[in-house]
């Protein structure tokens, strides 16, 4: 069998909207996509390796060019084959999940992966371990599955006109739509709708997931992320939906937020994270029957309500909210507003303990100053040799998003600290330096200590986001700060 009948016959056997009466057809819009001519032999029978194949067989018959815009569009175009149409996958997930809600997210999530929408083999690539910290065990990733823009591409993209369609990458507008130069292949993309807090929503993975099952909800209208009231109604309406996932709301101010604030979205799935693992350092009683409340043990400052009734647990964490923007403690450098512009907000994150509802809620504060011009609240310099970007939510509940630089860099660190030729960067050289005060560095134990420093770094990282830290004077503050939430109720 040639390249193209092997893949004639996936598309045949996939839960697509084919049968076997539509072989010649398929393979004629195949044809159609790819050329008929200069067939290049694919590496195995697994469905990613024969579109592979096929896309080079494209190149080859000059059908497109030999660009990663151009092979992502084809690429994607091709899996939508295997891909059922948006309805009739919104029809079985339905169908599963009135059995129950695990199948069906099983069900989407498999699909995902399978039609290359989910890029497991790039994924494949990230660096993970573990760092130890006084807060616990934190989990240290180096970012090497989102490919490195083309340079040739942006700036053909620049001479592109810009229709504005779609307004964003996460606007179900994304569904199938094909790709541009400077904007990604959506052909394989397929969003679920569902009803979240009385509103039309969209749920789909993420194609360069950071965890297990990486989901996003997002809005069907595109607006601006906010946090209020209907945010956390809407996270605890997603866990009731979805009781085996987890979901939280990056902040809705920059530099504490997330890297997308135009289109109002959620992240979720199946992961626990080390802040959900922290234990509670503190009781607190916020005077609302039902709802326990405690402050987390965690670098940065977390209120966790627990709760049988998600009602409640909202009413709680609006109140909390609502209080916080509004709040200062100058002894602290904690100002809600300087110059009428306000800097406080918070990261909301929802998930089940059994058959208690968890609600923590991260305080954030997004000031800056002549000292701390990157935020006040936010990876300070002697850090961000590590991790200089935002701190959004992933990153809260203890999962480092660190870039792809470090792969390179750390290697040169390591060379460095053996008195080995290196090209350490000029970033790394103090941290460098003082380990090597620290540390008998050997080819056995050069890349564990350097991973778990780099952890440390990490912690670092998260503590000087904390609003309140784990001094005596920040602790007090804290405890004002609880104080005079109870008494404004």
């Amino acid at each position: 069998m040639t390249t193209v009948d092997k893949f004639v016959q996936q598309v045949i056997d996939s839960p697509s909207d084919f049968s076997s009466l539509d072989k010649i057809y398929i393979q004629n819009k195949v044809f159609g996509l790819v050329g008929d001519d200069n067939a290049v032999e694919s590496t195995s029978d697994e469905l990613v390796d024969l579109t592979e194949a096929l896309v080079q067989t494209a190149i080859n018959n000059g059908k497109i060019e030999d660009s990663q815009s151009d092979k992502d569009i084809l690429a994607d175009q091709l899996m939508d084959l295997v891909t059922p149409l948006p309805s009739e996958l919104n029809h079985t997930f339905w169908d599963k999940y009135e059995e129950d809600p695990e199948k069906a997210t099983n069900y989407f999530y498999e699909l995902s992966k399978k039609n290359d929408y989910i890029k497991t083999r790039a994924i494949a690539k990230n660096i993970e371990f573990v760092g130890k910290t006084n807060f616990g065990n934190l989990e240290i990733t180096i970012n090497l599955s989102k490919p490195e823009k083309d340079p040739k591409a942006i700036a053909a993209a620049r001479n592109q006109p810009q229709n504005g369609y779609p307004l964003c990458q996460l606007c179900m507008e994304n569904e199938g739509y094909k790709g541009r130069l400077g904007y990604p292949a959506r052909s394989n993309h397929r969003i679920i709708r569902m009803t979240i807090g009385g509103n039309t929503w969209g749920f789909q993975y993420s194609p360069y997931a950071y965890f297990g099952e990486h989901s996003i909800f997002l809005d069907k209208i595109h607006r601006p992320m906010v946090i209020n009231r209907q945010t956390f109604t809407n996270l605890l309406d997603i866990v009731q939906q979805f009781p085996h996932y987890f979901v939280g709301s990056n902040a809705d101010l920059p530099i504490v937020g997330g890297s997308m604030l135009s289109h109002e979205h959620y992240q979720g799935g199946r992961h626990d994270f080390p802040m959900m693992k922290a234990p509670i350092e503190k009781s607190i009683d916020l005077g609302i029957d039902g709802v326990e409340a405690g402050i987390v043990k965690w670098p940065m400052s977390t209120i966790r309500l627990t709760g049988t009734e998600p009602n409640l647990l909202i009413e709680a964490a609006t109140e909390i909210h609502n209080f916080w923007k509004d709040y200062s403690d100058e002894s602290v450098d904690v100002r809600a507003y300087t110059n009428d512009e306000r800097h406080h907000t918070t990261t909301p994150i929802a998930y089940k303990r059994g058959d208690k509802y968890v609600l923590d809620i991260v305080l954030r504060d997004n000031q800056t100053s002549e000292k701390y011009p990157d935020g006040i609240f936010h990876p300070h310099q002697d850090v961000q040799h590590i991790k200089k970007e935002n701190i959004g939510l992933i990153e809260v509940m203890g999962r480092a998003i660190l870039p792809a630089r470090l792969k390179d860099e750390l290697h040169e660190v390591e060379k460095y600290l053996l008195n080995r030729h290196n090209q350490i960067a000029e970033i790394h050289q103090p941290w460098a330096d003082a380990l090597k005060k620290q540390y008998d560095f050997t080819d056995d134990n050069v890349e564990d200590i350097v991973d778990q420093e780099v952890g440390k770094v990490f912690g670092r990282v998260l503590e000087d986001a904390g609003v309140f830290k784990w001094d005596d004077q920040d602790k007090q503050a804290f405890d004002r700060f609880i104080e005079s939430l109870k008494a404004s109720n």
